[in-house]
């Protein structure tokens, strides 16, 4: 294993890392930074990408290397806090993280990402341009809902089928159920996606969470 330490932002190098050659990008990286990494990395054949920053970091080099057909990389993620990626893929943060991303085993792992290719490691939602959302969204064959909801949010998986979502707010006492499945769809009068924390740019009518016919390798 080959290891590549790629700084977002600020975030704090742990003492273990401090050996590990770095590049830095943006707190999101862009196409230019991935790409100048990806060319750093070169024809390296056990390459491990150690990401430091949040999940909209994380977010950004997957779907890079998704695009750039090179999920044989792979992945390690360090973050300096605890994040939704974190809690969903139990990931350490810190110190601890950084171990684990020297030491650890790349794990096959579904790759969620909507018809606009862009993946999702944490948490996405979409919501309408009002209060409440109108349209229809399903799971696989398994409505979530008809007519107006509050929004809904979809999370990946580490296992299959890859990916989860339901309605967000509360039925009376208790919380709309999670539904899990391959894909979400979404069909809307007009609706806004957040993606691990980034504000799509434009409103939508149509929306589609899938599980991607790829796996990322996920150090764990």
């Amino acid at each position: 294993m080959t290891p590549f330490v790629f700084q977002c932002g600020t975030p704090p190098v742990p003492i273990s890392l401090t050996d590990v050659p770095l590049t830095s990008a943006s707190p999101i990286p862009t196409v230019e930074e991935c790409d100048a990494l990806f060319s750093a990395i070169g024809t390296v054949v056990d390459a491990r990408v150690i990401v430091l920053g949040d999940d909209a970091a994380l977010a950004a080099v997957l779907t890079r290397l998704m695009r750039t057909e090179r999920l044989h990389v792979e992945l390690a993620y360090v973050p300096d806090s605890a994040t939704a990626a974190c809690h969903i893929y139990r990931l350490g943060t810190g110190a601890r993280a950084a171990k684990v991303a020297m030491t650890g085993t790349a794990t096959p792992t579904p790759l969620i990402r909507d018809d606009a290719g862009k993946a999702v490691v944490g948490r996405a939602v979409v919501h309408g341009s009002g209060e409440r959302l109108e349209g229809e969204a399903y799971v696989d064959d398994t409505q979530l809902f008809s007519g107006t909801a509050p929004g809904v949010e979809v999370v990946p998986t580490p296992e299959m089928p890859g990916l989860k979502a339901r309605v967000t707010g509360r039925r009376r006492l208790f919380r709309y159920r999670w539904v899990a499945g391959r894909a979400m769809q979404l069909g809307a009068m007009a609706a806004q996606l957040i993606r691990d924390g980034v504000p799509g740019d434009r409103e939508v009518k149509r929306s589609t969470f899938y599980r991607h016919d790829q796996e990322w390798l996920l150090v764990r």
